[in-house]
């Protein structure tokens, strides 16, 4: 029993000195692996495929967008991960969507910044 108490100590003990990137992915869990190879991905992934380039406080609302759609389609909210902001590095908590949700596709047709972009590129491909 001593022993079982000391090991929990020291791994408590290194799991503090980690670095904020472990903590995170340990706190996403599997949804980490995911989004690592692709399965799941985030709205400004989604923006950056398709090559739309928009400043941080529009791509905020892309998802939005994105997450009111979702919202409606299934009734409640998309999983959340924890991510390292593009810029800023800090890390926030974002909702996650499988690539092929239809509610990235409803948020391009929804926002006004993203309009143009999904005309352009859902007209080019019909």
């Amino acid at each position: 029993m001593r022993a079982t108490i000391k090991i929990r100590v020291r791994n408590t003990r290194q799991a503090r000195q980690a670095s904020r990137h472990i903590q995170y992915a340990t706190l996403n869990g599997w949804f980490q692996a995911a989004l690592d190879r692709g399965q799941i991905i985030r709205t400004g992934d989604m923006l950056d495929r398709l090559g739309i380039q928009l400043p941080d406080g529009q791509q905020s609302w892309y998802g939005r967008h994105v997450a009111k759609a979702h919202r409606a389609s299934t009734g409640h909210d998309a999983p959340r991960a924890w991510v390292q902001h593009r810029t800023t590095g800090r890390w926030i908590a974002v909702y996650v969507y499988t690539p092929d949700a239809p509610a990235l596709t409803a948020g391009l047709w929804s926002y006004k910044a993203t309009r143009p972009a999904a005309e352009r590129l859902y007209t080019e491909a019909a």
